[in-house]
This record gives C-alpha cells, structure tokens and sequence, in this order.
C-alpha cells in the first residue's frame, strides 16, 4: 500500500459525540410542536426564491427553485393523485383515497397536526422545506439576524440535518421506516414499489441546495461522506432491529415480512435457491435482510477492531435465533444495544485513507467470497463501494477512471433485481478488485 493511502483524509467533527446524543431526542419534523409556516414563508427571491444563486453570500439563496423544479420530493404528493396510488388505496380498502389518507401523507407530505399548520400551509407541496428543515414558526425571523448561528436555530427548532445521525433518522423515517410510520409487506404487496436506500448515495443524487465550503464547515462541521455512509447503515440496522422487536414487526400471525429478505420467496419455483446456507440455516428458511449488519462488518473492523468478532458472531446467533424461532427477540435485542453503543464511536472516528482503503477491499472481498448472494445485500454492498470509491477519488487516494470500466459492470448486475445473477456479480467484483490492486501497486 502506497504511503498516499496512509494520509488522513478527514476530521472529526468536534463534539459529534454530543451532537449525536442530543439528535436522538430531537423530534422528526413532522412530530414537532412548532408551527409549520409553509413553502411561501421561504420562496421570496429575497429569502431562498432566487432565480440564480447570489454573488458574494455564503448562502445560494436559490434553495426553493432548485427544489420547486429538480427534487422528486416536490412531487411526491402529486404521486397520490396517479392510477398507481389509488389502485393501491382501493387494494388496502383505505377508507379515505391516498392523497387524503394519514398512511399514505406521512411520508408523500410534511404532515404535522391540524394545530400545527401556519395560514400558508399546504399539504399539496409534498415533501417541503420545513419537512426536512423543521417546522420555522420559531426560527423564521431570528435565522436572518446579524448574531444568528446554526446552534441558535437548532435550539429555536430547526432540523440538526448537518448531524448524520439525525439526517438518517430522518430519511430513513420515510424510506424505510419507524414506529410511527412503516412500508408494510401489505403496502408492497398492494403496489407500493420496494424500498431502497442508503444516505451518502441518495444524499450525492438529490439536486444540492447548499455548497459545502468553508463557511458552510466552519458554522456545521466538516462533511464526510465515509461517515455519512456509516452512519446511515448503523441507523438502518438500528431501525430494522426496533421494528423486528416491536408489535409493528408483526403481521398477525406472521413477522412483518418487509424486515427479511424479499427474494428468497419471490422467485420462480423451479429456480431452487438456499441462500440461507451462507448463515448455516438449512433450505426452506426465510432469511432476515441482513444487508446494513453486513455493512456494519467491515465498518466494525475500521472503527471498533477489538469489537468487529463479537458483532459478528451475535449477529451469527441472531440469524441462528430468527431460524430456528428460539430467543429470537432477545439476540435482536443484543445486537440492537450492540449497534447502538457503535453509533457515537462511528461518528467520532478519524477515517483515514487506510481505513477506507480497507472498507472498499473488505465490502469487495465479502462479495467474492459470497456474502452478497441475495439481492438487498447486493445493491447495499454496491451503493457502498461507490461510495467510498468516490469519495477516495475525490481525495485522490484512488484513480477512478482506470475503474470507471468495471464499475459499470458491476453497477449494471444490481440495475435490477429480477434479473440478479451472483455470479455475474461476483465476477464484477473481481474485476473492479483487480483494478483497484492495479492502481495500489503504482
């Protein structure tokens, strides 16, 4: 390894640690007991309606136009009123259509209570800005005062999202799920497409309404998208295990089936598939989508060396569990408090250009060996790599266009889920691991 994989590529935020304590009692947007004022309150072209972005300011001032004519989360109540939404509204027997139904709102709008909606609130814009920024009845007016700072509008009630932590929380409360608020196997079963994601990548594609520079580190702390990546995967893991144990992890006398993995049931008969091999249950088993604790191996082993084994032998006992219906809850339980106690040392590791080094090598040398042989863990797995593949070519600790090649391959195995091959997965990983060796030994 070459000494330029040895520099350190980021730094802590100072005091993440407190951050991500004070962001798990934060309340989501939505649940808060502010007043949400609405779009209008944000959309002047002397506030954040600008056509193009200001000279000489540290913020673009054009944040609503990019959201209002580029993010799919403007749109997202439109998505109610189509065929699709209804015919899956009809299929649950929702008693309300889906563009009125509380199930469907909580995630395709900002939904707070009636008493806290402002005069200029509408349902109608979706996924707005206070859904993500807070409700700004208390902030609105002090966040454009000469002495304000991020720390006084958070006290004030907006959103921490520069956190990584609470930004997961967030996104995750929509695209995948909590306990107020759940993509049930029944929504999915009624139409609902699958639900994918994973923070550093969804964060990358959204149209950017901020630019990370100095000011913007210096007032919220430095951006990390290995971090953010980390994080996000210990929250997913976090979430599943919360809802595995919860009465929303049941469907009557089944387990709510969106938490295991979708595919091994949903293939042909004649395709005999024993995915479950690789976690030493026997055929016939429906395994627990494992995807972000397959993530948390290898961050585990750059963050918590001395911890990595035991994580992974009681996740081991938890797949064990879940097989064979013996103490399952309890081994979720472990591995839950296990994920939990990782959150605050992710957050304040120094991720240095070894360690990323060894997360891409590890993530790719996992797939190989087959651990990614159903889908879900697949895609994570390639989201990942991206991830942490972009982020060392940003930093130059990687060449990526002798990768650009075999990344492609491997992007197109995962391109859809129907159509998954292991092997041909696996093949890709090869490549792109051979060209990463290449580049290393330059």
């Amino acid at each position: 390894m070459t000494a330029r994989y040895k520099l350190l590529v980021t730094v802590a935020v100072a005091g993440l640690l407190q951050a991500a304590v004070a962001s798990g009692a934060t309340p989501l947007p939505q649940y808060s007991h502010d007043k949400t004022l609405g779009v209008g309150s944000c959309a002047s072209s002397l506030c954040h309606g600008a056509i193009v972005t200001w000279k000489d300011t540290n913020v673009l001032q054009n944040e609503y136009v990019t959201w209002s004519r580029s993010d799919k989360h403007a749109r997202s109540y439109a998505v109610l009123l189509n065929n699709r939404s209804k015919e899956i509204a009809k299929k649950l027997a929702l008693p309300e259509p889906a563009h009125r139904s509380g199930l469907c709102l909580d995630c395709h709008a900002h939904n707070p209570k009636p008493a806290q909606r402002g005069e200029g609130f509408q349902i109608t814009d979706g996924v707005a800005c206070e859904a993500c920024h807070g409700p700004a009845g208390r902030w609105i007016t002090t966040h454009v005062e000469p002495d304000a700072t991020h720390a006084k509008n958070v006290a004030r009630g907006m959103y921490p999202g520069n956190d990584d932590v609470a930004r997961a929380r967030l996104c995750l409360s929509c695209h995948f799920g909590n306990q107020d608020k759940f993509v049930t196997h029944k929504i999915m079963a009624a139409g609902h497409p699958r639900m994918s994601f994973e923070l550093d990548t969804f964060t990358q594609i959204g149209p950017a309404h901020f630019r990370i520079d100095a000011d913007w580190q210096k007032r919220k702390g430095n951006w990390d998208g290995v971090r953010a990546w980390a994080i996000g995967q210990a929250v997913a893991a976090q979430q599943m295990l919360a809802l595995l144990q919860s009465p929303r992890g049941r469907d009557g006398l089944f387990p709510e089936l969106v938490l295991f993995d979708c595919h091994s049931c949903h293939h042909p008969m004649a395709d005999k598939r024993n995915k479950a091999a690789r976690i030493g249950a026997g055929p016939g088993i429906v395994r627990l989508n494992d995807a972000s604790l397959l993530m948390l191996r290898q961050i585990a082993r750059r963050v918590v060396p001395g911890e990595a084994g035991a994580f992974a032998q009681q996740v081991a006992r938890l797949h064990k569990a879940v097989a064979t219906g013996s103490d399952a809850l309890a081994q979720a339980r472990a591995v839950e408090h296990l994920v939990t106690s990782m959150i605050p040392k992710i957050g304040a590791h120094r991720f240095s250009g070894e360690d990323v080094q060894g997360i891409l090598v590890g993530l790719i040398d996992d797939g190989i060996a087959g651990q990614y042989a159903d889908y879900q863990g697949a895609e994570q797995a390639v989201m990942a790599v991206q991830s942490v593949a972009d982020f060392m070519g940003r930093h130059k600790l990687l060449r990526m266009q002798p990768l650009n090649p075999p990344m492609k391959r491997l992007l197109a195995t995962v391109s859809h889920d129907e159509k998954y091959q292991p092997a041909a997965f696996e093949q890709a990983l090869r490549d792109l691991r051979a060209g990463i060796q290449t580049e290393a030994n330059k």
